[in-house]
């Protein structure tokens, strides 16, 4: 199950993601994505969890959850939509 976790303090890193979700069940990825020129934070990152269950229990676990002062928002990801070919 995939998530998105938004309103992430710029200074959270991956390895801090990473143990943010660890105890909600087995987590195959965590991601924060960044400005491509600068590396910067944009804010916002994914996890993703081998189970449904896990990912549901990350999500009642850590939505709302203050992290650096900010109060994380976390929600099942919503697919990639395709972007047209140029």
């Amino acid at each position: 199950m995939r998530l998105y976790v938004g309103n992430l303090s710029k200074q959270v890193t991956e390895p801090q993601l990473n143990e943010l979700a660890a105890p909600y069940g087995a987590l195959l990825s965590a991601a924060v994505v960044t400005e491509r020129d600068t590396g910067e934070s944009k804010g916002f990152g994914f996890l993703e969890f081998a189970t449904a269950a896990e990912g549901n229990a990350a999500i009642a676990g850590l939505n709302g959850r203050d992290v650096n002062g900010q109060a994380l928002t976390v929600t099942e990801a919503r697919p990639r939509k395709q972007r047209g070919q140029y």
